[in-house]
């Protein structure tokens, strides 16, 4: 990722933040609607401290893309627990497209192209290292 790209997506983060509740269901809703049987992912979960989490772990990662170096470990576990959720590396791509659509729908007219590509990106490199640290344990077992 570039420092721009970098930039818009902390930028247009800090857009959705006051909407985080709202953005949090919109996101599992289009999950859901894009692969219904994702829902089964999240038996009795809570989904509003499911939507709360999902907005810490992606505040957290957005705040850190301009040091990466130092959140990937904690992406490397998360990806780990991921797995015995029964996440599979299949569910990747439609997470990111959710994530974009809500990105989309919060962001309205601020969601340019530049800021899909550099949430692209971003999603990119969160996904191509969580998929890494599921292989890696695989591997292992």
């Amino acid at each position: 990722m570039t420092p721009d790209q970098i930039r818009l997506v902390q930028d247009s983060f800090r857009e959705i933040v006051p909407i985080r509740v709202a953005a949090a269901a919109l996101f599992y809703e289009r999950l859901f609607a894009i692969d219904a049987d994702l829902r089964a992912l999240f038996p009795v979960t809570d989904m509003s401290k499911q939507g709360a989490k999902l907005m810490a772990s992606l505040g957290f990662v957005v705040h850190g893309l301009d040091r990466a170096d130092t959140i990937l470990p904690t992406v490397r576990v998360l990806a780990r627990r991921h797995v015995t959720y029964g996440v599979e590396e299949r569910h990747y791509p439609i997470v990111g497209q959710a994530l974009i659509e809500t990105l989309a729908a919060g962001l309205g007219t601020a969601f340019t192209p530049a800021v899909r590509e550099a949430w692209e990106a971003a999603y990119g490199l969160l996904a191509s290292v969580m998929i890494a640290a599921a292989r890696e344990d695989q591997l292992a077992a």
